[in-house]
């Protein structure tokens, strides 16, 4: 079990906590300041600290601030003064649970056990991470998302069995990087990942492709060729967007989904295969199968157990990681404000619309920080523009003059100006009169007789 540093100022409660927890098998430390507590969690590790707010020598809250983002120790704060603001406060410091005095043992044991869990958790995705990055494809499976930490927890129990899984979700939500993430965990991790991009594959290929042919099985087929599913035996076959395949080819997947048993095209006898399959969609196929776009039977198996991916509109919270995530890669960093105007955004293209933008941004940007206009897709830019110039609410006088202005300064010439407009000379002349009258707006340029000639 994880090591446990209990940090507690009462001598009588802190000895009652560290015999009840080494009885259930713990391995307990014990402190009574905040100052041996620093020292033990800077150069000790622990997977839990118990931490009392009002210590002797200091308070318990500033002790985390200083501590909870440089560790990975998880804190559960004890106290006695407990109230809702000092219940906030610690958990905006970084503490993963907060129990107020007096308590049962049995409360925080429960505690315990769910924030060793979720340390554990962290721990094996952070192991995991190096092998989710395959195809140029980037996701964190940090979160501070509390919808994205269960499908986690969901997609982790599917993993320890041999299900066929359906992974919903957008464009952009890392369906594929959740299905690796599945093998990873099985028992089938040593064995091929396979991917079959059934969007991509034309309809009188698909067999071909998928169960692979014999030589002389049709014009062309010099020589015999594997499928894509005889390569992933013992492993796992991922179907992406299996909503895509045309239901002829639909008929034919769903043998093979019932029996893992196929022929090659041209082949005479049947092969076995033992494959763990993933399917993954971005279309509603109950739907598809109401209008019979889809074959129900082919639906209840591959959906034995279906995850929700949700999109990132609906964790936003994870925003953040995610760029500094694909900063790294080219050694940017961002500020405050920018984060927040990432976080304003819907993201339609999700995970991938984020990671484009960054490296974008990442590219164009000169400085150590990104630039925070190129840190949004284009048509939020063009939004932010449109906000910036109707903030005062310009009447349209205003707007006329405001954008004659523009014209007058990209071309200097009238004439060109009066082209643009569709109107005359003499309306440019006068709208340019006004416009230096009403703000003093391009006062070195003369608009007295004849259209100056700046050409």
């Amino acid at each position: 079990m994880g090591g446990i540093l209990i940090v507690e100022d009462d001598d009588s409660l802190s000895r009652l906590l560290e015999s009840k927890l080494r009885r259930k098998g713990y391995k307990v430390e014990a402190v009574r300041s905040g100052e041996e507590a620093v020292q033990l969690l800077t150069t000790k590790s622990y997977d839990v600290a118990l931490l009392d707010i009002r210590l002797s020598d200091m308070s318990g809250l500033d002790l985390l601030r200083e501590l909870s983002p440089k560790i990975p120790t998880k804190f559960i704060v004890i106290t006695g003064y407990g109230d809702v603001n000092t219940a906030v406060e610690a958990m905006k410091a970084g503490a993963s649970d907060f129990i107020q005095k007096p308590f049962s043992f049995d409360m925080l044991e429960v505690s315990l056990r769910r924030v060793l869990k979720e340390k554990r958790l962290e721990e094996e995705n952070k192991a995991l991470k190096s092998f989710l990055f395959e195809r140029d494809t980037e996701i964190t499976f940090e979160t501070k998302s509390p919808a994205f930490r269960n499908v986690l927890e969901i997609v982790r129990n599917a993993a320890l069995s041999d299900v066929s899984v359906l992974l919903r979700g957008e464009t952009g939500t890392g369906k594929e990087v959740m299905a690796r993430y599945i093998h990873r965990l099985s028992e089938r991790r040593d064995k091929p990942f396979v991917v079959v991009d059934c969007a991509a594959i034309p309809e009188h290929l698909f067999e071909s492709e998928l169960f692979g042919h014999e030589k002389g099985a049709y014009t062309g087929a010099s020589h015999k060729k594997l499928g894509l599913v005889e390569l992933a035996d013992g492993g796992t076959l991922f179907l992406d967007e299996i909503g895509e395949i045309p239901l002829p080819v639909q008929a034919k997947l769903l043998r093979f989904v019932e029996t893992r048993r196929f022929r090659r095209v041209g082949g005479l006898s049947e092969i076995k295969v033992d494959v763990r399959i993933i399917s993954a969609t971005n279309r509603d196929l109950m739907e598809m199968v109401k209008r019979g776009e889809f074959r129900s039977d082919l639906l209840y198996r591959i959906n034995i157990m279906e995850v929700e991916i949700p999109p990132l509109r609906e964790r936003r919270e994870d925003i953040p990681l995610l760029a500094e995530l694909f900063l790294k890669k080219y050694r940017k960093k961002v500020k405050p404000q920018t984060l927040s105007l990432l976080k304003s955004y819907s993201w339609p293209g999700n995970i991938r619309e984020l990671r484009n933008v960054i490296e974008r941004a990442c590219l164009l940007s000169k400085g150590e920080y990104v630039d925070e206009h190129l840190c949004l897709p284009p048509s939020q830019r063009e939004e932010t523009c449109l906000e910036d110039m109707f903030s005062e609410m310009p009447s349209l006088q205003e707007l006329e003059l405001m954008y004659v202005g523009y014209l007058y300064r990209k071309f200097k010439s009238a004439d060109r100006v009066a082209q643009v407009l569709g109107c005359s000379r003499r309306t440019v002349f006068r709208k340019l009169k006004e416009l230096r009258e009403r703000n003093g707006d391009l006062e070195k340029a003369s608009f007295s007789g004849r259209a100056p000639d700046v050409n």
